[in-house]
């Protein structure tokens, strides 16, 4: 019974983390359609800003909950306001842009930081769990990844900035004949993205550690999660992030890490060959 809690425990901390790591770009590609090929870097700055913020005598919970969505998020605003904005309606070139972007962080990156493991020790201790222990910090991603997507929902269906970002992503003309500034929703929406991936990048440091690559390992999975959800971004990015975590955990507890991630891949392969608007393009479809 005790090992059923911790494993039950331990795929809902894979779920959490998956949810994580895809929201910022559910938001950029599910809502502004920009494939930004360079969000796992946006992840990598975010795990950065919270390790040198946490070296610096910054708090760790202000430093990964604060400092690094704030800096990821400004960063990104630069990135659109410089280099997206013009790509619009261009997915071709959108992908190369960001492809390019994602090479020169992680060049930035290891220039600064070398290429070794960089990481900050994880703010919480264990619990246990009759003959188990299990880290507290688990514990603390489920608790972050709900706050997270329970304040995405409430902004995008109760406050005006909502329903301003909705409308002008559906219909940008429309919007600015109704008074809305489309390119500044633009803006903040690829800022609030990026801010999210930030976060994500931080939440994870303690966990993972950072080096300059680690993107690459984390923008399969945020699109594969994306992509499978379907149209539907808080939905769509929860309900792929069960299944796909949870396979991923099972599988690893029977086999190994690597197989893990190998049976996520081939069960994103036969979700989208089974349903090709992906999960909430089946089911949910009401859904945010």
């Amino acid at each position: 019974m005790d090992l059923l809690v911790v494993l039950s425990f331990e795929a809902l901390k894979a779920v959490a983390s998956l949810a994580l790591i895809s929201v910022g770009l559910a938001i950029i590609f599910g809502m502004m359609r920009v494939i930004n090929l360079a969000h796992g870097e946006f992840l990598m700055l975010g795990g950065y800003a919270a390790i040198v913020a946490t070296k610096a005598g910054v708090n760790i919970w202000v430093a990964t909950l604060l400092v690094s969505p704030l800096v990821v998020g400004l960063f990104g605003v630069v990135i659109e306001r410089t280099i997206i904005r013009f790509l619009y309606g261009r997915p071709r070139d959108t992908m190369l842009a960001t492809w390019g972007l994602s090479l020169f962080l992680v060049g930035l990156a290891t220039t600064v930081f070398g290429n070794t493991t960089e990481g900050i020790s994880a703010p919480a201790g264990s619990l246990q769990i009759g003959d188990y222990r299990i880290a507290a910090y688990s514990l603390i991603i489920i608790v972050i990844a709900i706050a997270v997507f329970a304040a995405i929902w409430a902004v995008f269906r109760f406050t005006r900035y909502g329903l301003i970002a909705r409308s002008t992503m559906q219909n940008a003309d429309m919007a600015a004949a109704l008074g809305v500034n489309p390119s500044r929703v633009y803006a903040v929406t690829f800022g609030v993205g990026a801010g999210l991936a930030g976060l994500a990048g931080g939440v994870m440091a303690p966990i993972t550690g950072i080096v300059p690559t680690i993107g690459a390992a984390y923008v399969a999975k945020a699109f594969i999660t994306v992509i499978g959800g379907g149209p539907a971004i808080l939905a769509g990015t929860v309900s792929a992030s069960v299944l796909f975590g949870a396979i991923d955990q099972i599988i690893t507890y029977l086999s190994t890490p690597v197989i893990g991630e190998v049976a996520l891949l081939a069960a994103a392969v036969v979700l989208l060959r089974f349903m090709p608007q992906g999960i909430t393009g089946r089911f949910f479809r009401r859904a945010a």
